[in-house]
């Protein structure tokens, strides 16, 4: 967990650094112990006001997809300036007509010991077809706990970072997640 200064300063390197005809606007940057993600805005296509939701599904997919492509190699070397800064992998992602589609980002594997009960739930979930693996399972339950509980998790956010502050006015200690400036 890093500080909302933190946050602000890894925000403001990306918002230099990033060329300004990448994106339409730099929409989010997000950061956690392993990944920094960054999501920008990109035109959306122009179309017939009276085209099918088909049609505009796909030419999202195809301007989101051409973006991609044309821009491989600018991303590529912002991700590499940053992960040897900030000691973390860049994901990119974009933002076209309200959709947002992330296009390279990591998976983290994350080891959990759980009780029968809590197994019996995961397992329930796969014999329901509604996951394929114990896996899947837990994080179809992360992710729902997420979209119901975003006020509480923001307000804990924000005593986690509050902690975060006073414990680095002490004496002799250092922040553990703290972006690195090594230039």
């Amino acid at each position: 967990m890093i500080t909302s200064e933190q946050q602000e300063k890894l925000r403001g390197w990306f918002t230099g650094r990033l060329p300004d005809d990448l994106f339409e606007e730099l929409v989010e940057v997000t950061v956690d112990r392993e990944e920094v993600t960054v999501i920008g805005r990109i035109p959306a296509p122009r179309l017939a006001e009276d085209v099918s939701d088909a049609e505009k599904e796909a030419a999202i997919q195809g301007r989101v997809q051409e973006f991609r492509e044309r821009t491989r190699e600018t991303r590529i070397a912002v991700a590499r300036e940053a992960e040897h800064r900030f000691r973390r992998k860049v994901s990119w992602g974009v933002e076209c007509a309200g959709e947002r589609s992330l296009f390279t980002h990591i998976s983290a594997p994350v080891m959990t010991r759980l009780r029968q009960p809590e197994r019996q739930v995961l397992d329930t979930l796969i014999a329901a077809g509604v996951a394929r693996s114990r896996s899947d399972a837990l994080a179809w339950c992360v992710r729902l706990v997420q979209r119901h509980t975003d006020d509480w998790l923001a307000e804990l956010r924000d005593s986690l970072e509050h902690v975060q502050r006073v414990r680095a006015q002490g004496p002799d200690t250092e922040p553990e997640d703290t972006p690195t400036d090594s230039e």
